[in-house]
């Protein structure tokens, strides 16, 4: 069975104020020309498809638009990730069309979507993203019961028990169905996991991770959250556990990761075999940093398209510095200046009524410009306090 593993589409997110809503769609148009051309017979989506639990209107359709296209031609499972509203993205739940399914709910956990090809049937078993203080005490009765609760006592509160106490009930649920290929579609931080700037915290209590173990049991473990495509656990282990990424860079922390999309084709053994499909590219991530002389005399030009973060080193911070890179690099999202070889920060100290107010803009000038007031400087500032001084007098 071939099976699409997507996740962290984030619609409605923004990179350094540049709207992703038409590079998403890009992506979206590039998943439904894959699954057609590939012929993937399911494709699963393990959450944080929205980047806020109320989504804009250009994402909800987009949305909905997406899953219309993917369910016409392959099942779609959809589950909830930290970023989305778990109670929006599944009402109506009962009422989607053929084919689409998503799994919102905790008293899903044991109820899997079941497709059946000439090897047999796999069930897709949906989790979605676990808050501890919300399902502690729902999971914590029948098959849920343990991880550090007592016996009639909420779990323990940390991630690793929530999704250990739905994995009893999804093993629980696939002993009752012998022969069957498994596949759990899940959002959380899993140990081993290389974390990005731009996934939010989910730390509850100190604690955010869960083992890769908690999954033993399965063949195939579809994550999401973190935003670089990878495995996770032991390279021959079994399940196969793997983040298939987001596909676009939501930070410049992301620059070096290659997006893509995981297919994977699942034998009829269970064993699973894995390929990744890049995903477009809007613009590539660049980060560099020289003078504002070299940063203008052509030697970045080959980043002129591209969006950059860029920072100019001169000790004294350059005239106009904003408006002279952004002309020479139109697709600049940040510009900062972080001198090298400046003086000395000046130390702190109290102000009170008795400094001199110029020797304050003094030190003000050498900390915000990295080079120290010369003599014209300290006269202009001398003579607007001394003009200033005299207008109070003469009120």
């Amino acid at each position: 069975m071939l099976i699409l593993h997507t996740s962290d589409w984030h619609l409605g997110r923004t990179l350094h104020g540049v709207d992703l809503h038409e590079h998403q769609s890009a992506f979206v148009d590039h998943l439904v020309e894959l699954v057609r051309d590939r012929g993937v017979r399911v494709v699963v989506v393990a959450g944080d498809v929205y980047d806020r639990a109320v989504p804009a209107v250009p994402s909800v359709r987009l949305l909905g638009s997406a899953l219309q296209r993917l369910s016409e031609l392959a099942t779609v499972v959809l589950t909830p990730g930290n970023h989305d509203s778990a109670v929006r993205l599944g009402f109506a739940a009962e009422l989607m069309r053929p084919g689409l399914h998503l799994r919102a709910r905790v008293d899903e956990l044991a109820t899997p979507v079941v497709v059946d090809d000439a090897d047999g049937p796999v069930a897709f078993y949906g989790v979605p993203y676990l808050d501890p203080d919300t399902v502690r005490h729902a999971l914590a009765d029948g098959a849920g019961a343990g991880a550090g609760a007592g016996d009639d006592g909420p779990l323990a509160r940390s991630h690793e028990a929530v999704v250990a106490a739905a994995m009893r009930r999804v093993r629980a649920d696939l002993a009752g169905r012998p022969g069957t290929r498994s596949v759990v579609i899940a959002h959380a931080f899993v140990s081993g996991g290389a974390a990005s700037e731009s996934e939010r915290d989910i730390r509850v209590g100190g604690v955010d991770s869960v083992p890769a173990g908690v999954f033993d049991g399965v063949d195939y473990v579809a994550l999401g959250h973190l935003h670089g495509a990878q495995r996770v656990g032991a390279v021959d282990a079994r399940p196969v556990v793997r983040y298939s990424g987001s596909p676009l860079a939501f930070s410049f922390g992301e620059r070096g990761h290659v997006k893509s999309s995981t297919l994977v084709t699942l034998a009829a053994d269970g064993g699973a075999t894995i390929e990744t499909v890049p995903a477009p590219v809007p613009r590539p991530l660049v980060e560099f940093a020289d003078t504002i002389e070299r940063l203008l005399d052509g030697r970045y030009d080959q980043h002129r398209e591209a969006w950059s973060r860029i920072t100019a080193t001169d000790p004294v911070h350059p005239d106009r510095l904003y408006a002279r890179v952004r002309e020479r690099f139109p697709n600049a999202l940040a510009i900062h200046h972080v001198p090298v070889g400046a003086v000395d920060a000046p130390a702190l100290r109290a102000v009170t009524v008795e400094t001199d107010p110029v020797e304050v803009a003094a030190d003000f000038v050498a900390f915000a410009s990295g080079a120290r007031a010369d003599e014209l400087e300290l006269e202009i500032v001398r003579s607007a306090y001394e003009a200033a001084r005299a207008t109070e007098g003469g009120e």
